[in-house]
């Protein structure tokens, strides 16, 4: 272990979970089905737009009304969330590592995540890494998802964090350019190598 950083300037990471800790692809709740059905149903629904209406705390009976005249639909929507599971297909290659290298370091590690509250409960067995931060905000759970700077506010009054000693890392350029606004310093995830070489730069001693 490289020492203490209880006195650098960082004193926490702020990680987001998909595709950080953990590889999502939607596509994984569906095994049986050819994948241009998927997309097409994806296309017709709109998915990027339904599942940030998850993320941002709408449950899954309100999704599912909404696409009640369509019964073609409703099928695979139920399906995704039925196999949802499937969808985490592995933790992030070198995530659980450095997660666990950052504890042992006494940084505080807290989660920021855009997550549906209802299907939350499945992140920690698909990257047990996920279950290291000292508290997580889920966006399901407060109604607020990245990259509106509401949610950011919320895990600064919540958790008392001074974005300026404060690492924020998540792979959606979005996100990234919302936390920098509000003062953090903000690393768009690209690979654990890559982080690896961000926190060294910002005086953090990982490996």
């Amino acid at each position: 272990m490289a020492g203490n950083v209880s006195d650098a300037a960082i004193d926490t990471v702020v990680y987001d979970f998909g595709n950080v800790l953990v590889e999502w692809d939607p596509y994984g709740a569906f095994p049986h089905r050819d994948r241009a059905e998927v997309a097409a149903w994806m296309a017709e629904v709109d998915f990027p737009v339904l599942n940030h209406a998850q993320d941002a705390g709408r449950p899954w009976s309100e999704a599912r009304a909404t696409l009640a005249d369509r019964p073609h639909l409703v099928a695979l929507l139920d399906e995704y969330v039925a196999n949802f599971p499937g969808t985490l297909t592995r933790p992030v290659p070198g995530s659980a590592a450095l997660v666990g290298e950052l504890h042992d370091l006494g940084l505080r590690l807290l989660g920021l995540t855009n997550w549906s509250a209802e299907l939350f409960v499945h992140a920690e067995p698909a990257a047990p890494a996920t279950g290291l931060m000292d508290a997580v905000v889920v966006s399901g759970r407060v109604g607020l998802a990245k990259p509106d700077p509401a949610i950011f506010a919320h895990l600064v009054a919540e958790h008392d964090v001074d974005p300026g000693r404060a690492v924020f890392v998540d792979d959606s350029p979005a996100n990234v350019a919302a936390a920098r606004d509000l003062g953090f310093h903000a690393v768009r995830f690209t690979g654990t190598a890559a982080l690896r070489r961000a926190l060294r730069e910002y005086g953090i001693p990982v490996r």
